[in-house]
């Protein structure tokens, strides 16, 4: 692979993985929705696509009718199959940098005052007032919690509202940094090191691949 593609396949790999790292490091848990995650997730690996599945399977003849600009269609198309995917979705909460044993009982105190008919059933919770159904899906490995919808009934204004509560509850907490942040910024830094010196050492193959892959 020519090193322009393998900075369109990696580059937002690489971002995405030191983006994720800082977050890891913080001393202050993070609460993102799970339409953000999945959309950072479908940029993150937006190269990856383009260079791969999409470039393999354009067709010749919209190549040869339109030139070089398939690819804006062929951007918008994975656009449109990212967003086809976030509205899919079923609402889900991810909180950083925290784990399930820490949340439970910020959580507890949160939905107590949420909904007095609150119902807890091992890790699964039921917010009958606002509508929401949802179970802790814990990740050892990056200290985080996934908070994902039970059912389909849900309310997304509840999910909402829980989203904004949560965040100004777990605002003022500080908690230990999770020392796995080190390897996904050590990772994402290698990576674009790497990226880069490929670049600076062929520029003009870089320019090549650029005129091939745009088709001019």
């Amino acid at each position: 692979m020519d090193p322009l593609r393998m900075c369109l396949a990696l580059g937002p790999v690489a971002v995405y993985m030191l983006v994720l790292g800082g977050m890891n490091l913080s001393r202050r848990p993070l609460v993102v929705s799970g339409i953000r995650d999945t959309a950072a997730l479908g940029l993150a690996i937006s190269g990856l696509a383009l260079v791969g599945p999409l470039e393999l399977f354009v067709p010749g003849a919209a190549v040869i009718r339109y030139g070089w600009l398939v690819w804006p269609l062929l951007v918008a198309f994975y656009v449109m199959c990212v967003v086809l995917t976030l509205l899919l979705m079923r609402p889900r909460l991810i909180v950083y940098n925290v784990s399930a044993d820490e949340l439970r009982p910020i959580l507890a105190d949160l939905a107590a005052r949420l909904d007095p008919d609150v119902r807890w059933a091992g890790d699964s919770v039921d917010l009958p007032s606002l509508g929401v159904s949802l179970h802790f899906e814990p990740s050892v490995w990056m200290r985080n919690v996934s908070l994902v919808s039970s059912g389909g009934q849900q309310d997304y204004l509840g999910w909402r509202r829980l989203e904004q509560e949560l965040s100004a509850t777990l605002a003022p907490i500080e908690l230990r940094r999770n020392p796995r942040g080190f390897s996904l910024l050590s990772a994402g830094t290698l990576i674009l090191a790497w990226l880069v010196l490929n670049i600076a050492r062929d520029p003009q193959a870089v320019g090549q691949a650029l005129i091939d892959l745009l088709r001019l």
